[in-house]
């Protein structure tokens, strides 16, 4: 039998709010599509409905810049609102440019444009912003043990996001939170088909897994915010992080 991964998006899940149990949505909408979930299913989860539910979403008329917030808005002409919280939501800038781009280290560790704060997919005016889950390896394990509880079923979750790339065009999704799955697919001390050892080949599962859940879930008006992916090995781990693709810093080729 040819082998092969499925990825099912669920098309019913209602608007999030604060508060809405994540976990729960996801069985009732799998019960409504009669898509059943199995031990060893992967949730796909888009981080904007994690961050809907734990209230994270702000509106930036509420938010006074500082001296600092208004001095990078200035250089970089953005709103000096959204520089402060992207400030709160960094642990150092990484990168600053006159086109508007401010590139930061994520309270998280993740590398990326604007800390993850942005208005898409948030009802209301560009005014209204989301912040990244304050952790979101935590609401990743929180979202599978509501899923066991409710269905029985042992299931990995992810949490993604979407980022660019150094030196390349077009965004992907990515793994920002994980539980019950290690990140990591380590091919080092293995032969390839030939017979030569891998000496540093290590692939980023959960990065690959959530950039294939993307080509369902889109970015628009797709309304697609979970992907179930079946059929797909992985290695179990209760202790992984989605931490462990931050790169250190020390291994940073480009500053």
């Amino acid at each position: 039998m040819a082998k092969k991964i499925e990825l099912i998006g669920l098309e019913t899940i209602p608007e999030v709010k604060k508060g809405d149990d994540i976990g729960e949505l996801i069985v009732k909408a799998c019960r409504r599509e009669n898509v059943s979930i199995e031990n060893g299913d992967i949730i796909i989860v888009t981080h904007k409905i994690v961050s809907k539910a734990e209230g994270r979403i702000v509106n930036l008329n509420n938010i006074t810049p500082s001296k600092r917030a208004l001095e990078i808005a200035k250089y970089t002409g953005k709103d000096p609102r959204l520089v402060e919280l992207i400030l709160k939501e960094s642990d150092k800038i990484v990168k600053l440019s006159k086109e508007g781009h401010i590139i930061v280290k994520t309270i998280h560790g993740i590398v990326c444009a604007n800390a993850g704060v942005d208005s898409s997919n948030i009802a209301g005016t560009e005014e209204i912003v989301a912040l990244i889950p304050k952790d979101p390896d935590f609401s990743a394990r929180k979202i599978r043990l509501r899923i066991k509880e409710l269905t029985g079923k042992d299931v990995a979750v992810i949490i993604t996001d979407t980022y660019g790339r150094p030196l390349r065009e077009g965004m992907i999704n990515m793994a920002i939170g994980i539980s019950g799955i290690s990140p990591f697919r380590d091919y080092r001390g293995k032969p390839d088909l030939y017979g030569y050892t891998f000496r540093v080949t290590v692939i980023a599962v959960a990065d690959e897994l959530a950039s294939a859940a993307e080509l369902l879930m889109g970015q628009g008006k797709e309304k697609i915010p979970i992907v179930i992916v079946k059929g797909c090995y992985y290695k179990r781990d209760e202790k992984a992080s989605a931490k462990e693709l931050n790169m250190p810093e020390e291994k940073w080729l480009f500053k």
